[in-house]
């Protein structure tokens, strides 16, 4: 994961300091671009544990259509829990302490952070139980599963741009069409969170399926890694079931920053040294990616560095 490593040493050698929307400030430079040969081994950074459950189920629940933080939160996976966390504490429902900028106020107070993870604890619990609140507070708007599966058309009907981009790679693979975008902006607005990752391409070449995603805003830290592995492990999947082996994964990012309450954590990381990939197994017992589940993906070999924590700007 040296190509990691060296966009982390970039931002800081050549950033510029800038203001963001969440008011934590970050180094930041624009254009940035790197390549991972997936068939030497899963690009999972070794620098720091990096969670792959939480990856291929965040992932898994794109490709199945979902919105809901319901079905990530029974899997214990909370990727998102701040962003609907934030729309309930917002609401007029929540008569809970003041979460007024709950993330930053956190990172800074640890007594805060105590109230939070009380309240939050709360939350999960009514999403669980609670279908009505689950419903009202759990669904992030018409994010990446709503964009990717459901499209909505001029017509009143939807596009499944995902089954199609799979159906062309198919049928027509050298295609300079296999695109899924995830930026809509007529529905950007309704959305919890507007798509970082905005969208990607497939390219089909040798027998060899490689992907390049376009990424607006990549926060370095702790949403890069993650997205690294997604997309290397979507475009496994997806060269499993167009029975295509695997290529490049091509990762392009616009503004690509780190925070400033993040920099210690980046100097720490830069300290270890890289180790071995490790290697990805899909099982053959599902024939389509739409039935796949968690515990039908798992890398072997994995052995990282402890993992680094950090907070997340909201």
């Amino acid at each position: 994961m040296e190509q990691y490593l060296q966009l982390c040493q970039t931002i800081l050698a050549e950033g510029t300091v800038k203001n963001d929307r969440t008011g934590t400030g970050t180094k930041s430079m624009f254009g940035y671009q790197m390549r991972f040969d997936l068939s030497k081994g899963f690009p999972l950074v070794t620098t720091k544990k990096t969670a792959m459950r939480l990856i291929t189920s965040e992932l898994l629940w794109f490709i199945k259509g979902d919105t809901n933080v319901k079905t990530l939160i029974a899997e214990r996976n909370h990727i998102w829990d701040e962003w609907a966390f934030e729309k309930w504490v917002k609401s007029e429902e929540y008569d809970g302490p003041d979460m007024t900028d709950f993330g930053r106020r956190a990172a800074q107070d640890d007594q805060f952070q105590q109230i939070v993870d009380q309240q939050m604890t709360i939350f999960r619990e009514k999403i669980l139980t609670d279908d009505k609140f689950a419903e009202e507070y759990g669904d992030l708007g018409p994010v990446y599963g709503r964009q990717w599966r459901s499209w909505p058309s001029k017509d009143g009907q939807s596009i499944d741009q995902l089954k199609n981009v799979i159906e062309s790679i198919k049928q027509n693979p050298d295609s300079r069409r296999h695109i899924v975008t995830a930026w809509n902006p007529s529905e950007v607005d309704q959305m919890a969170l507007p798509p970082c990752h905005t969208f990607f391409q497939f390219y089909v070449a040798d027998g060899k399926l490689s992907c390049q995603l376009y990424q607006r805003s990549a926060d370095v830290f702790l949403g890069v890694p993650f997205n690294i592995a997604s997309y290397a492990l979507l475009t496994h999947l997806i060269a499993k079931e167009c029975n295509l082996e695997v290529g490049d994964f091509v990762h392009t990012l616009g503004d690509a920053h780190i925070y400033s309450n993040h920099m210690d954590q980046v100097n720490e990381q830069l300290s270890r040294q890289p180790r071995e990939l490790p290697t990805l197994t899909i099982s053959n017992d599902k024939k389509s990616i739409f039935d796949l589940e968690t515990s039908d993906i798992t890398v072997d070999g994995y052995d990282p560095h402890p993992r680094i924590k950090a907070p997340i700007a909201v």
